[in-house]
């Protein structure tokens, strides 16, 4: 099972910083290969500047769902706004930040 680092985690991913019912997913990132619940989690722990996902990596498991612990590519994570394995909805405000996570 992955660990997921950050501020204040709960079972299912959620951070001090996002903490809504819809709030389920970690991320990898591409910089360290561990898993945050969100770029500012990453910011206030990691000891290194963030990097996105390049484009030609949109295959790798780089999602956690918090609800089930699936792992998800990020091109099933971007097609969608539930879980493909347990159903869990996911925050559709995430794609406000996604070009912190995967570049185009």
């Amino acid at each position: 099972m992955p660990t997921v680092l950050g501020s204040a985690v709960d079972g299912q991913t959620r951070c001090v910083h996002y903490r809504s019912a819809l709030d389920v997913v970690a991320i990898k990132f591409y910089c360290c290969r561990a898993y945050y619940p969100c770029h500012l989690c990453h910011e206030e722990h990691a000891d290194h500047a963030a990097a996105p996902w390049p484009p030609d990596q949109r295959e790798a498991e780089a999602i956690l769902c918090g609800v089930c612990r699936a792992e998800l590519s990020i091109s099933a994570y971007l097609a969608t706004d539930a879980c493909p394995c347990c159903g869990a909805h996911f925050n559709p405000g995430c794609r406000l930040h996604s070009s912190l996570y995967f570049a185009d």
